[in-house]
């Protein structure tokens, strides 16, 4: 009995905790990376981008595997960040501006939905689908090759530590401590790009997790980028595996997609977080 509940029940535990992680470390990253404690994934459009990539490729590619949907959910991360970066270059990546491109590619991304979902092509059910976050149709291959790409880009964020350490610092600090700013940033937000559509593939494009755990893992006391990013992936994990079970439980024998779940707890947080600003 144990064994076919863990059957049902590990698939969606592996990547509700994948996705956390990989949200959060993305999360991190760009806060460290813009010195903006409000920026994140969804507030600064990059799960927008991917989301649009990936309702484009539901919609317009013939039978699309999760792999090309990856490729492609990728391809709408790393365009959205050429544009936030391209808006604000010259501005110095000043967080106002950053969050306003945000709502902006936001509200494209809203627009864009509206118009594939008017038509009422059947397609249209696996999209709405997605946008909840569930992750009820994960099986055991999928939720392992989710753990095993978050377990990598995981890994891969490791060495960028230093960086992560420097840049809230400063260009000019960061330029004097040896630290190529422009290679440093692309190489951050490429890594950023790929975090943030492994992850939106399976919860959808808002969870606010991406906001959510590098706070509270600042708020625990972790500082240094080393604990930062540790603190924030664990915090994930536990808050998407956490949000994954209330949608089961809350009003059972029917679900709430962890997505909505996440989206529900950070939009909460986001409001108070905006008040204290």
């Amino acid at each position: 009995d144990n064994w076919n509940v863990m059957q049902w029940r590990l698939p969606r535990v592996m990547a509700a905790a994948a996705s956390g992680l990989m949200l959060a470390i993305a999360g991190t990253i760009l806060q460290r990376l813009s010195a903006n404690p409000m920026a994140s994934p969804e507030v600064l459009g990059i799960s927008g981008g991917c989301a649009i990539a990936l309702i484009l490729g539901i919609f317009l590619l013939p039978a699309p595997t999760n792999f090309t949907l990856i490729g492609v959910g990728t391809l709408g991360a790393f365009a959205t960040l050429l544009v936030l970066v391209g808006i604000n270059r010259k501005s110095g990546y000043l967080p106002e501006r950053l969050l306003l491109t945000g709502v902006a590619v936001s509200a494209l991304f809203d627009a864009v939905r509206s118009v594939m979902l008017a038509g009422g092509d059947p397609r249209g059910q696996q999209v709405i689908a997605w946008l909840a976050g569930s992750t009820y149709y994960v099986d055991i291959t999928n939720a392992v090759v989710v753990g095993g790409i978050a377990a990598v880009l995981a890994l891969v964020t490791l060495p960028f530590t230093r960086w992560l350490d420097i840049l809230p610092l400063g260009a000019a600090t960061a330029k004097a401590l040896g630290v190529t700013l422009n290679r440093a940033r692309l190489a951050l937000l490429l890594l950023v790009a790929l975090l943030t559509a492994c992850a939106t593939l399976v919860v959808g494009p808002l969870s606010f997790i991406g906001l959510l755990a590098p706070h509270m893992a600042r708020l625990v006391g972790f500082s240094r980028a080393g604990q930062h990013l540790l603190g924030a992936a664990l915090i994930g994990m536990l808050l998407m595996v956490l949000a994954d079970w209330v949608g089961r439980q809350i009003i059972f024998p029917y679900e709430i997609p962890a997505g909505l779940v996440a989206s529900l707890i950070g939009g909460a947080y986001f409001m108070w977080g905006l008040r204290r600003l």
